[in-house]
């Protein structure tokens, strides 16, 4: 089992930034892909960023492409969401999530945090 606890989410205005954070604890957190995805009200939970095990190889959804940065600490057991020129479109509850796969589909990972919300007002 892989437990995943997102933090950092909160109120912010378009343009701001903030920085998402989500602690891994359970089995190696270091052999797992990563994956941030959100989900807005009504809608579906889409895929944002992903990372592979070592931090080498990311890949981001085109809505935030050049805005956001996923990065992972193995040694923190940590994987973190640097979001920067903030959009009220980007509002949303955002999970974190664990695959042994990079690159995996949404409903093929297995660990999903609680989320964490963000909103950005204009």
């Amino acid at each position: 089992q892989l437990q995943l606890v997102e933090s950092g989410g909160g109120l912010v205005q378009a343009g701001g930034s903030l920085r998402l954070s989500c602690a891994a604890s359970g089995r190696a957190f270091s052999s797992y892909a990563m994956g941030w995805f959100r989900q807005a009200p009504g809608k579906e939970r889409e895929f944002v960023a992903d990372i592979d095990w070592s931090g080498g190889s990311t890949a981001y959804a085109d809505s935030v492409k050049g805005r956001f940065t996923i990065s992972r600490d193995n040694a923190k057991n940590t994987v973190f969401l640097q979001m920067n020129s903030l959009k009220p479109e980007d509002t949303a509850v955002y999970y974190c999530a664990a695959d042994l796969d990079f690159g995996s589909g949404r409903d093929e990972y297995d660990y999903w945090g609680q989320g964490t919300q963000v909103t950005v007002s204009s």
